[in-house]
């Protein structure tokens, strides 16, 4: 029993892949602070070399 168990998140970067869902830089920032605070591990926080704006976002995310 004294193994643990990680969580790792990809809500931010594959959650914009559903139709109609896109995030703003404050929302995702809100969202990664929120997953944290639920004691997750590892949060995959987008996929930078998609897109300019999606770089902006991992970056802002990875100093918030």
């Amino acid at each position: 029993m004294g193994e643990k168990v990680y969580i790792f998140d990809t809500t931010l970067r594959d959650g914009e892949q559903v139709p109609g869902c896109q995030l703003n830089t404050v929302e995702k920032i809100q969202v990664a602070k929120a997953l944290e605070a639920l004691g997750v591990d590892i949060i995959e926080s987008g996929f930078p070399i998609s897109s300019p704006g999606d770089f902006k976002s991992v970056v802002e995310i990875s100093k918030a």
